[in-house]
């Protein structure tokens, strides 16, 4: 029999560190498509949009 590998290769790390990256990013999207749906103001954290009101 053979071992199966476990090790991470660099291709498998990059496949990793890009469907994370995706997530994120569409975690974020969809979270800024809420706030826009339902007229809430998209909030930076450092009073940008407060300035705009």
């Amino acid at each position: 029999m053979q071992k199966a590998q476990q090790e991470m290769t660099s291709v498998k790390a990059a496949l990793l560190s890009f469907v994370m990256l995706s997530a994120i990013v569409l975690c974020g999207f969809g979270t800024y498509a809420g706030d826009a749906a339902n007229n809430h103001n998209a909030v930076d954290g450092y009073g940008v949009t407060a300035a705009l009101r």
